[in-house]
């Protein structure tokens, strides 16, 4: 059984980094046809892609969001994390790693996820 569980911040003021990690359970980020993905949902609004990590460590990011995103993995860790830079209060979302299925023609599905966190931006 795979476990994901997100852990950082919940407080970041505007115009910082936000950092958060996911630690992974019960399966490696390296295992093949699998990717890492991180997901946020603002208050009162639909969940929103952030980005993916793949099991090669190749990255691929939202257009809206990838001038201040970065995902990186630590694989003796069996992490993998999000920056967020120049954050301001519209970044206030809970924030959910989970885990990517991998099919054919660029296709995959969200099979397990972290519980989420609470990650508030203000002053």
């Amino acid at each position: 059984q795979v476990q994901l569980q997100e852990s950082g911040p919940g407080l970041v003021k505007p115009s910082q980094t936000l950092s958060l990690t996911c630690t992974i359970s019960g399966g490696s980020i390296t295992i093949n046809n699998y990717a890492w993905s991180w997901i946020r949902q603002p208050p009162g609004k639909g969940l929103e892609w952030m980005g993916v990590i793949d099991y090669d460590g190749s990255t691929y990011y939202s257009p809206s969001l990838k001038s201040r995103t970065s995902i990186s993995r630590d694989t003796s860790k069996n992490q993998f994390s999000l920056q967020l830079s120049s954050v301001t209060p519209e970044d206030t979302a809970v924030y959910y790693c989970a885990r990517v299925a991998l099919l054919d023609y660029g296709l995959g599905y969200f099979d397990y996820w972290g519980q989420g966190t609470q990650v508030t931006v203000s002053s």
